[in-house]
């Protein structure tokens, strides 16, 4: 395949037609186009479950406090097995470790909607939503292929990484209103059956791509990614910044819910998804390294102030949803810079682990803010629980502001 040797010079050569640059290069890839396909089906429902597992469970119980702590766990749990799971991938290929893995998710998500379709004890909701941990880190499958497909390219991985934070985003912007439109229009349990039937099929789709997969490494002689040089404050920005998400996301549901329109809460999340959707097209079509990772932290803590001010000032829905798509155009600048550094910092062999790690923060960080957010709402108010993500986003650029520098 030939390979690009730099983005500045698009133009042909000896009379040859030019090679594609940005977004029509990485498509014009053989077999991209297949597993990005896939990987976007696999990738939607990542923005069903949690809304509607949320919507399911405070429907049936009543609480949004239980909710949040359902959330909680399964994503800590997510986070606890993520990076184990991503060293077997490592070491064991893809479609090898994915695929039973994701048949695992898919019976825990089912055994969620049952426990809650037959009012089965608060207990089992936890249990049952555990077993979701087993979710194949989607996002970073695909930036590992885009890694492999392009590791003499990086002009064109900028660009990947970008488009697969855009990805990430549209399929979060996506899949609350699709959620939301199942679940006020069927049954409550209709998002999460979707879902996980959403889940599989894009899964199966995405592993079937064999020729794009990264070959499995054999056990890597390199130190674990959490002893490399960077990746620990790396580690807990992503934390603050995955706090940040899930605040947002429970507090606008309760924020909606408490307006007397809940099913218009995944329409309103969309709208911060969109506008970090567009953010990351746009900054995919810059040159790498525009911005620091400090400049954009400081971005998102300003913009995430912005709900909270339109909930509290003005106490209307639409107000509010306006307020978020600027505050969402932070989000996805935030990602691909940060995820950049980990791709640069992570061992060789150990990518697929180095990101998983990262994901496992920004996990963890959701559970903590979904905690969080849903405390506020129903102890305080949802206006005082957005008060919750630009205090998440502030922590963040402080953790990055105080890290050691590096030589």
């Amino acid at each position: 395949m030939p390979q690009q040797t730099t983005e500045d010079r698009p133009g042909p050569v000896s009379g040859e037609a030019p090679e594609p640059t940005g977004y029509r290069r990485l498509f014009s890839l053989p077999g991209a186009r297949a597993f990005t396909t896939g990987n976007l089906l696999a990738r939607l429902p990542m923005g069903m479950f949690g809304v509607s597992a949320v919507v399911m469970i405070a429907g049936s119980r009543g609480s949004y406090a239980l909710a949040g702590a359902v959330s909680a766990t399964g994503l800590a749990a997510t986070g606890v097995a993520g990076p184990w799971l991503a060293r077997l991938v490592d070491r064991h290929g893809q479609a090898r470790i994915a695929l039973p893995a994701t048949v695992v998710a898919v019976l825990g998500s089912l055994a969620l909607l049952l426990c809650v379709r037959y009012d089965a004890p608060d207990w089992t909701l936890f249990a049952a939503y555990a077993g979701t941990a087993a979710t194949p880190n989607i996002g970073g499958l695909s930036r590992a292929r885009w890694a492999h497909l392009l590791r003499d390219e990086p002009g064109a991985l900028h660009t990947a990484n970008a488009f697969e934070q855009a990805a990430d985003e549209l399929c979060f912007m996506l899949g609350p209103v699709l959620a939301s439109f199942l679940t006020g229009t069927f049954f409550p349990e209709a998002g999460t059956l979707a879902a996980a039937a959403l889940l599989l099929a894009g899964m199966l789709l995405f592993l079937a791509q064999r020729a794009t997969e990264p070959p499995p490494a054999a056990r890597s002689p390199a130190p674990s990614p959490l002893r490399s040089p960077g990746i620990p404050p790396l580690l807990a920005c992503f934390v603050a910044t995955g706090a940040v998400f899930g605040s947002m996301e429970l507090v606008t549901i309760a924020y909606a819910d408490g307006q007397g329109h809940r099913a218009a809460a995944g329409a309103v999340l969309a709208l911060q998804a969109a506008g970090s959707c567009a953010a990351g097209l746009a900054y995919g079509a810059l040159k790498p390294a525009r911005l620091r990772l400090g400049q954009c932290l400081a971005g998102m803590t300003v913009l995430m102030a912005l709900p909270w001010l339109a909930a509290g000032l003005t106490g209307s829905l639409w107000a509010l949803a306006a307020a978020l798509l600027p505050a969402g155009m932070a989000t996805a600048p935030t990602m691909v810079t940060a995820m950049t550094l980990v791709q640069r910092r992570t061992p060789a062999g150990r990518l697929n682990e180095g990101m998983s790690l990262m994901v496992t923060g920004l996990l963890t960080g959701v559970a903590c803010g979904s905690a969080a957010g849903g405390w506020a709402a129903e102890h305080l108010s949802a206006t005082t629980g957005y008060a919750v993500p630009p205090a998440a986003a502030g922590l963040a650029l402080l953790i990055h502001a105080g890290r050691p520098r590096r030589r």
